[in-house]
């Protein structure tokens, strides 16, 4: 993969109006484009974005278009998963009762919903259990399981589990299946299969793996020896907007067949097939076919704040139900705590980036802790703090003298192996997750030594080691170039996300021609270069900060501007809409 040692200043933006300097693609990556376009054909921008990924141009066609038969592993290359897929069939030839034990999160809620699904079309009924966040915590506990063992003979427990060796135990008279993707300690629980590419007996190769997709991988394999003794099993393609819908909003790496799940789950949630998505997207008023952008910023959230606020199975059961009136229901229930969630959020995120910023957030960690900070919100708000300083964050809320955080982490930084180091060195009362996110409880005594220890523990992985607040661009673009064909080329090389960062293009030295304020803090914008067509801008949050005034009050001055390039439906017509993040006077235009 190439170096991206990037020059400093791209278009001369030493400091931009948000404060940060512009970084352009390196001369060797310029290299590589420019043979990329001459033996494909493609696009100068879309050439930027394969080389940025390592793509060569022989692979170029398959990058383009990736098929899942290709990219799927095995489903037996991870441990435990025969038994997995044999014990789930024996559970159906006996007429067994099943319960399905999920997390609160999206991960948890779309694993759950995938074998809710899949059983409902073998014809079986599966009890549905997602722990509540405040009064049970973390994934399964004894007492839960102990009931659940008293009424059925298998229990699943979807996206948690590894560590659950109490809980599993006090199942005595039901057999556990644990599909989860969370790092795992030296010993497993006594389950009759762990199925987890993370465990420590695992190479590690598929522990990009979000917790849907190990579920997806068990079904393909019960599906494969279904067909070997002649029944067929549900189709499984269908069920990948939930495996998309996970991948996206567990902020998984959009690399591999990651990439390929997303993509194909994107085309079964544009059929809205899936009564519960469906509804969902009708009241978050989403009038464009889904994007990864929309998993993981409006969609997701929604689904979560059931488990951060409200009942803890209402996104699990949204997901699962077959019923449009129900989903209908949920959706808004949904809505409206989510629209709770926010205002927690917001209270518990201004203390947050506070007292982080008075801590100092040029560090390899950021963090925060603070009395009565809703436990529901703590890991929202640490992904915040997190996107705003290009570090780790950790956001701890305290509550009768322990504090129970979530964190949220930067691509190439394993913030889960790091909270489970301090854990076992008894820093932390607990502690676990996964590359990109974790969870600790903790003495409130104990944050300060905690977090300091764990702010070395990730200044060992690499975390702070850049500038956090650099802007990196793939590239210059006219106005006239920002067309719908350009954007749809643009989208057969994503989707984006974790680990393939959305193309954000510059376009250099554009007047303003028209300037509204949207809302109390939204920006829209319609520029030009004086050599084409003028091109429409929006900017999000702008009033938040000094990029509003400045661009609101421009006085005929030329800037720079920087963004990514989408399409906005509005009234069956679809225009090209730059979603403005930074500007920059320029310098050299004539007053």
């Amino acid at each position: 993969m190439p170096r991206d040692e990037s020059p400093r200043a791209f278009l001369g933006v030493e400091r931009s109006l948000t404060g940060r300097a512009w970084i352009g693609p390196s001369p060797e990556l310029e290299r590589l484009c420019e043979a990329m376009v001459q033996e494909t054909g493609l696009p100068d921008a879309v050439a930027h974005i394969l080389c940025r990924a390592g793509v060569s141009p022989e692979e170029s066609e398959a990058y383009l278009n990736p098929a899942i038969r290709d990219l799927l592993p095995d489903p037996l290359t991870l441990k435990d998963m025969g038994a997995a897929a044999e014990r789930l069939i024996h559970a159906l030839d006996g007429g067994e009762r099943i319960a399905i034990f999920g997390d609160y999160d999206v991960d948890g809620g779309a694993s759950s919903a995938l074998l809710v699904t899949w059983l409902r079309a073998m014809g079986r009924p599966a009890t549905l259990y997602i722990p509540d966040r405040m009064t049970e915590g973390y994934g399964p506990n004894v007492p839960a399981m102990e009931s659940l063992a008293a009424d059925h003979d298998l229990i699943v427990c979807v996206d948690c589990g590894t560590l659950a060796f109490e809980p599993v135990a006090a199942a005595r008279t039901a057999d556990v299946i644990i599909l989860d993707h969370h790092l795992g300690a030296e010993t497993l629980p006594d389950a009759v299969a762990v199925v987890n590419p993370n465990r420590q007996d695992e190479p590690g190769d598929l522990g990009h793996l979000c917790a849907a997709a190990v579920v997806f991988l068990m079904l393909v394999e019960v599906n494969r020896r279904l067909r070997g003794r002649g029944e067929k099993g549900p189709d499984l393609m269908g069920l990948l907007d939930l495996v998309a819908l996970a991948t996206v909003a567990d902020v998984a790496p959009l690399t591999g067949v990651n990439r390929a799940l997303v993509r194909r789950g994107l085309d079964v949630m544009r059929a809205r097939g899936r009564p519960g998505l469906a509804a969902l997207a009708d009241v978050s008023r989403l009038s464009t076919p889904p994007s990864a952008y929309h998993l993981g910023y409006v969609l997701g959230p929604r689904i979560n704040a059931g488990g951060r606020i409200g009942r803890a199975d209402m996104g699990a059961r949204l997901l699962a139900t077959d019923s449009p009136r129900e989903a209908a229901d949920l959706a808004e229930k949904l809505d409206a705590v989510n629209t709770e969630r926010r205002e927690v959020e917001a209270a518990v995120r201004e203390e947050a980036l506070a007292q982080a910023e008075a801590r100092g957030l040029d560090g390899p960690l950021v963090w925060a802790a603070g009395e009565g900070w809703h436990a529901g919100v703590v890991g929202i708000v640490a992904a915040r703090l997190k996107e705003a300083t290009g570090r780790p964050a950790i956001v701890i809320g305290i509550e009768n003298g322990v504090g129970k955080g979530s964190g949220r982490s930067i691509s190439g930084v394993d913030l889960g192996a790091a909270v489970q180091r301090i854990a076992r060195e008894g820093l932390l009362e607990k502690g676990g997750g996964h590359r990109m996110a974790a969870g600790l409880t903790v003495a409130a005594d104990r944050i300060e030594p905690a977090m300091a220890r764990l702010s070395d523990l990730l200044a060992r992985q690499g975390a702070g080691a850049g500038e956090a607040r650099d802007l990196s661009l793939s590239g210059l673009l006219m106005p006239s170039a920002a067309t719908p064909d350009l954007i749809e080329r643009l989208e057969l090389a994503g989707p984006y996300g974790m680990g393939a960062p959305a193309p954000r293009f510059a376009f250099a030295s554009c007047r303003i021609i028209h300037a509204k304020r949207v809302g109390a803090s939204h920006l829209k914008v319609a520029v030009t270069d004086g050599t084409g067509p003028r091109l429409d801008a929006i900017a999000f949050g702008a009033f938040d900060g000094p990029l509003g005034e400045a661009l609101e009050g421009h006085n005929g001055a030329r800037f720079h501007l920087a963004g990514r390039l989408e399409l906005n439906h509005w009234q069956g017509r679809a225009r090209v809409q730059l979603r403005l993040e930074d500007a920059a006077p320029d310098p050299d235009a004539a007053p």
